[in-house]
């Protein structure tokens, strides 16, 4: 089957696979050769796909999949491969959204450091499944 990875700038990805494992909002779910056709909304997670048998891990941060006639397409507004993903970087980024919620302040945007957090975490483990 063929999968592709399409963000606002770019296509991430695009080459045949033979499993496809990501995480939509109603929770995580996989899809093989011959899948019933399917749309979903993704939630911020990692997209994970085998290709001859090797692991190709790659965050998506939501979006929608469509899955028909053996293609799959991934429309989301950010994604990288995460063998491309800078790991201090990302552990930069979550302890600075971790420090913003942990400041008691009102001015903080709660829902924006969370998702921050979210972002982080994502990256961190798309790094770890490359």
């Amino acid at each position: 089957m063929h999968l592709k990875i399409i963000t606002h700038e770019k296509v991430v990805f695009d080459e045949d696979v033979t499993e496809i494992y990501t995480r939509g909002v109603d929770g995580e779910f996989g899809i093989l050769k011959d899948h019933v056709p399917v749309m979903a909304a993704l939630d911020i997670g990692v997209t994970k796909v085998i290709q001859n048998g090797q692991p190709k891990s790659f965050t998506t941060m939501g979006g929608v999949l469509q899955f028909k006639n053996d293609d799959a397409i991934i429309l989301t507004t950010t994604a990288e491969p995460g063998s491309e993903i800078d790991t201090v970087r990302a552990q930069e980024a979550l302890k600075r959204a971790q420090l913003r919620l942990s400041e008691n302040n009102a001015q903080v945007d709660v829902k924006r450091a969370q998702a921050a957090i979210s972002r982080a975490m994502v990256r961190l483990k798309a790094s770890l499944n490359k």
